[in-house]
């Protein structure tokens, strides 16, 4: 009976252990995050020609690593692309941030974003702009990117299931627009919710990609081509 006792206070001893080192393996695991994106930032996003730096500080604050799957953490701060499941991907940081940045965003704003996808430029966008509305044609990325964007506080993000062709004609018109699909061409509607002074960027192509800038003036809509990109299809 003694050896027995003894034992299990042998057992519960090592598994005290064992959640102490647990414990201690989180916030370790957290500041390794917390390093990794600062160097994101600093080496593929900074060093690349984004200044702002709203956009810059929002980049070090998001939690790239809980918007991808799990098994794929240890790449999330990598300069590409990863899967994210239903044939999308989480576009590579610098287009996120670049994109971004073309917004010009200073809080006050009404944005519509086409394709939440994972819901990670959804959440860059969150600390930019007043209210963000975002549309996903996939309804288990809608859905999960909703979960996940309300459950780590983003609280003035919207979530539709839809199509993004259509835009979002009841709450119109938006300050700004993002697609972060690629349509062959850019949608009408979208250019038509834009409100005067709005801005608007887009992929826009086939085998052969664009990303645009298209700004609505008073008289004209112009037209800017900014780089060559490559998205999923919209």
């Amino acid at each position: 009976m003694l050896g027995h006792r003894k034992g299990r206070t042998v057992r519960a001893g090592i598994i005290l252990v064992f959640m102490g080192l647990l414990a201690q393996a989180t916030p370790v695991m957290a500041d390794r995050y917390s390093i990794e994106r600062e160097a994101m930032v600093l080496r593929q996003i900074e060093g690349r020609g984004v200044s702002d730096p709203k956009v810059l500080q929002v980049m070090r604050e998001v939690p790239r690593h809980l918007f991808v799957p799990e098994e794929l953490r240890r790449s999330a701060y990598q300069d590409y692309p990863l899967p994210i499941g239903y044939n999308q991907t989480i576009s590579q940081p610098y287009i996120v941030a670049l994109m971004t940045e073309k917004l010009k965003l200073e809080g006050h704003e009404k944005v519509l974003e086409i394709g939440t996808g994972s819901g990670y430029q959804a959440a860059v966008l969150s600390g930019l702009c007043k209210h963000l509305f975002t549309i996903e044609i996939v309804k288990p990325l809608a859905e999960r990117a909703r979960d996940l964007l309300k459950g780590l506080g983003y609280g003035n993000v919207t979530v539709r299931y839809g199509d993004g062709y259509k835009g979002w004609p009841e709450e119109a018109p938006f300050d700004a627009i993002i697609v972060t699909a690629a349509p062959p061409e850019v949608p009408p509607k979208l250019v038509e919710q834009l409100k005067t002074g709005g801005r608007l960027v887009v992929p826009v192509g086939t085998l052969i990609q664009e990303l645009v800038l298209i700004e609505k003036k008073q008289d004209e809509v112009v037209e800017k081509s900014l780089l060559p990109v490559r998205f999923v299809p919209m």
